[in-house]
């Protein structure tokens, strides 16, 4: 029962994290003040979930740990989902390298547990 809750939160953290900052991006694009003020506010509840997310997961693993996962496989996300899937933006072959060293790290640091 304790797995499938650290794993709950841990998918509606990075959930959060992409989306909140998916929200930003349509903000930023938005050619009115209600677009903008619409997705700001979207924005920010989406990270403030994330946030209660992650102190919630904080209870139950080390903080090492849930950074790693939080902020680690949240950029992943944003780069790979956010970025190349919703935007269609172009990612560099160095971002995806980046982007794969950061998984690759995210891995070591748990089985360092």
């Amino acid at each position: 029962m304790k797995t499938v809750l650290i794993l709950g939160l841990v998918i509606i953290n990075l959930l959060c994290i992409l989306f909140s900052q998916v929200s930003f991006k349509w903000s930023a694009m938005s050619s009115d003040w209600k677009g903008i003020l619409r997705w700001q506010i979207i924005g920010n509840v989406l990270g403030f979930i994330s946030v209660l997310s992650l102190t919630a997961l904080l209870k139950f693993i080390p903080l090492h740990h849930a950074t790693a996962i939080s902020m680690g496989l949240g950029f992943v996300l944003v780069q790979v989902i956010g970025a190349r899937l919703i935007f269609h933006e172009s990612v560099s072959k160095a971002s995806w390298t980046g982007a794969g060293l950061i998984a690759a790290g995210i891995v070591l640091v748990s089985l360092g547990q």
